[in-house]
């Protein structure tokens, strides 16, 4: 498929209201947008349709399902499909998972991406920490993700644990300036994420912040994050916020606890919750073309 076609169906933004109808259907609540959910995980698969609906009552639609395998990128888009305007869908390999790709891999993404559902390449990246594919390995086919959203002109949803030299290579050498990218999930150091700025890379912050052991130097960093280039995320199942009150019986992080992290981010920051859910989600609105 051409990128002409591709840019015909992924760049044109959403028929007006559609994607801002979950905000109307929330009672009024201020809307923001989850742009990480790992909504195919197995712990959603009894109340899937229950958490969507309790994310929305919260405010917190769209949500972004994360694609982290060709498997799970599938379902993703599948179900994101069923719930236009609420849902959408990042398509790709997690490093973790670079290990099973194959020399049908890209293109079992591309004909994925050929959906209005898929807004990203991803999750890509490395990950040295756990090295549960040889780092050889999660370079190449992070290498090659790359390629596919610059071909696709998709914008790419990434990331990085344990490798910030190697990462920030690989994007400098094989990523157009112009190709918009997400640190999904950060928890780096104050120098990777002034090298991130630099490159001109948007941050996506997680519950990680709200954790007073392991998070507390994000309550620092956040300030330096330009508005336009902050989003939010709850990378649920994982990541449950620490000083939630109350906490969740099973410990199972959700999308409805998004407004939470807002919380924190304010804050740090000096601005109201509502300020930052509503330039995050203009941020990922305008990153995701939704």
């Amino acid at each position: 498929m051409t990128n002409d076609t591709h840019s015909a169906n992924k760049h044109e933004p959403a028929p007006q209201n559609e994607a801002e109808r979950g905000a109307g259907e929330s009672g009024g609540k201020p809307q923001t947008i989850d742009i990480g959910i790992n909504l195919m995980h197995r712990s959603f698969g009894s109340d899937r349709e229950a958490v969507v609906e309790a994310a929305l009552e919260a405010g917190v639609s769209p949500l972004i399902i994360t694609g982290t395998s060709v498997r799970s990128s599938e379902a993703a888009a599948e179900y994101a499909r069923r719930h236009s305007g609420r849902l959408y869908a990042t398509a790709g390999v997690h490093p973790h998972d670079a290990k099973s790709c194959d020399a049908r891999t890209i293109r079992k993404l591309s004909d994925l991406a050929a959906g209005g559902e898929v807004v990203a390449i991803g999750e890509c990246g490395l990950d040295y920490n756990r090295d549960f594919s040889p780092r050889e390995v999660q370079r190449e086919w992070f290498v090659k993700q790359i390629e596919l959203a610059e071909e696709l002109e998709l914008p790419l949803f990434l990331h990085e644990r344990d490798a910030h030299e190697d990462f920030a290579t690989i994007l400098r050498r094989a990523k157009p300036p112009e190709l918009p990218a997400v640190v999904h999930c950060f928890t780096g150091t104050a120098q990777e994420l002034r090298t991130y700025l630099d490159m001109g890379l948007h941050i996506g912050i997680t519950g990680w912040i709200c954790d007073e052991r392991r998070g507390k130097h994000l309550r620092d960093l956040v300030k330096i994050i330009p508005p336009e280039r902050l989003m939010i995320e709850t990378d649920a199942p994982f990541l449950t916020p620490r000083d939630l009150v109350p906490k969740p019986k099973d410990g199972r992080n959700e999308p409805k606890f998004l407004p939470h992290i807002a919380e924190a981010v304010a804050a740090c920051t000096g601005r109201s919750a509502e300020a930052i859910m509503r330039e995050t989600t203009e941020t990922a609105k305008a990153f995701f073309r939704i």
